[in-house]
């Protein structure tokens, strides 16, 4: 994977129609800017109830973008990422219908996992709040079959994302079918989505289980095979992740998010310098993605101390809402329709109160730690919380998920400090140093310098969170001193 920041958007969501709009787009207008895309669910259906990550074929591009020819085309110019959704495909599909015509009978019949899979002689009590669950009640939906037989089903999500057994041989074979369309359409590199979720299990949380762990290496043994590297996206507690990290080829820094915003919300840089120390360094760094803004990844649990006190990450969670206006809290929890609870719903530039100099700062941060950031789509555009599409939709998620124009585009590039901040980013990608050492550097609490070196060429930000003065400093053309940004030049 490319030492560049990669580009995370919907195709059909950046004033684009097709795969070849997005294509030509990051070829002009966003030239130098991404060295790689992952292009979020571009399956059939695109507009589902989970926008695209309840598909009805996995392996069909959903035609109002294009079909495999244009994404291949795109992957010869940028590496392109996809997601590989694990855990379940749409109630929708031709598998799970043909199952409730035909129930055991069906040649799918296998395919799907029912609470008696799990559970053949019942469950207890104690199994049941057992079973973790990223939304209110219990992961089963009562399916009725034409014959009027029932079936409880394994729904971890919603009602029309139906889980897949992924032990079973149909269940291999249905995941290894993606593998094999990605593999020849010139994806270099999957994200599993909603892994920690798929291997259930009598008397465990059924979620990142031990058998969890086996499942996810095996799978990315496959990939492998198919010269595909594995991005797995799990939300839990930081040790977690950490022990998660040693086991495959990269993992979200889903804890940076929440970290940046303590560092800049308090003028206190410790519990990011503590993460940078013992954090993994082969981590996809994130501010925003598609979903909210994780709180599981520093908090603690089960009484064992997270990365930020929680009393501390209260405070953080109430500044992030009042500085969205209180809008955020119409999108967080059970004020819409939520599938992550332990999420804040908000752009990360509304988090920030729209403040363009501490976005630059928190954009600055993600750059410089370790690991291959990722801009989100909304987050390239500083976009605002989109309550339109919010109160359209009633889900929360969709706040950070604005479809925007060619000419909210086009308009938004010329801002100064848009134009600014993409300077930031091609400087991310073309300074040598990026690809040497990391250090930081120790300095007090309301400080912080981070610098990268290789052989000769280095770069240094520099930030004093207390007077809110920034400088980034290196080498450039012979020059050991070239000032490439500093807080007295402001972007207008």
């Amino acid at each position: 994977m490319k030492n560049q920041i990669q580009l995370i958007a919907y195709v059909d969501r950046m004033g684009c129609k097709k795969i070849n709009d997005l294509h030509h787009l990051l070829q002009n207008e966003l030239k130098g800017l991404f060295g790689g895309v992952h292009l979020l669910p571009f399956y059939y259906p695109i507009d589902g109830e989970d926008a695209g990550f309840d598909p009805i074929d996995h392996t069909l591009i959903d035609p109002r973008l294009g079909q495999w020819e244009d994404l291949k085309a795109l992957a010869g110019d940028y590496e392109v990422m996809a997601d590989l959704i694990v855990n379940h495909m749409s109630a929708k599909s031709k598998e799970f219908q043909d199952f409730l015509e035909k129930g055991e009978s069906s040649p799918y019949s296998s395919l799907f996992l029912g609470f008696k899979d799990v559970f053949p002689k019942g469950a207890t009590e104690d199994d049941l709040l057992r079973i973790y669950r990223p939304r209110p009640g219990f992961p089963f939906t009562k399916m009725k079959g034409k014959d009027g037989s029932e079936h409880l089903i394994w729904t971890t999500f919603t009602t029309n994302q139906v889980d897949i057994d992924v032990l079973n041989p149909s269940g291999e074979r249905y995941l290894e079918g993606i593998l094999d369309k990605f593999e020849a359409s010139g994806v270099k590199m999957i994200r599993l989505d909603a892994a920690g979720y798929a291997i259930k299990k009598a008397g465990t949380s059924c979620f990142m289980i031990p058998e969890t762990f086996q499942f996810i290496d095996g799978l990315t043994q496959k990939a492998k095979e198919r010269g595909i590297t594995v991005l797995v996206e799990i939300h839990s507690f930081y040790k977690t992740q950490i022990e998660i990290a040693k086991k495959v080829d990269y993992v979200y820094d889903f804890a940076l998010p929440v970290l940046v915003l303590d560092t800049l919300f308090n003028q206190d840089a410790t519990h990011l310098k503590h993460w940078l120390d013992i954090g993994p360094k082969n981590a996809i760094s994130v501010l925003d993605t598609h979903d909210g803004i994780g709180i599981v990844d520093v908090a603690s649990e089960n009484g064992v101390p997270g990365l930020i006190a929680d009393d501390v990450l209260d405070r953080i969670v109430d500044r992030m809402h009042a500085n969205s206006g209180g809008t955020s809290l119409k999108a967080t929890g059970a004020a819409a329709s939520n599938l992550d609870l332990y999420q804040v719903n908000c752009t990360y530039f509304e988090a920030l109160g729209k403040n363009e100099l501490d976005y630059f700062l928190a954009r600055a941060i993600q750059f410089f730690v370790p690991g291959i950031p990722q801009v989100y789509y909304v987050g390239l555009f500083a976009g605002e919380n989109d309550m339109n599409l919010l109160e359209q939709t009633n889900v929360g998620r969709n706040i950070n998920r604005h479809f925007f124009t060619k000419a909210e585009i086009t308009e938004t590039l010329e801002r100064p400090f848009i134009q600014t901040f993409t300077k930031l980013m091609r400087l991310r990608n073309e300074h040598p140093a990026f690809n040497g050492s990391f250090e930081v550097l120790p300095t007090a609490k309301d400080r912080l310098q981070l610098q990268w070196e290789l052989h000769g060429e280095g770069i240094l930000l520099d930030i004093d969170l207390s007077q809110r003065e920034f400088s980034i400093k290196g080498t450039k053309d012979g020059d050991k001193e070239h000032v490439y940004f500093q807080s007295d030049k402001p972007w207008g």
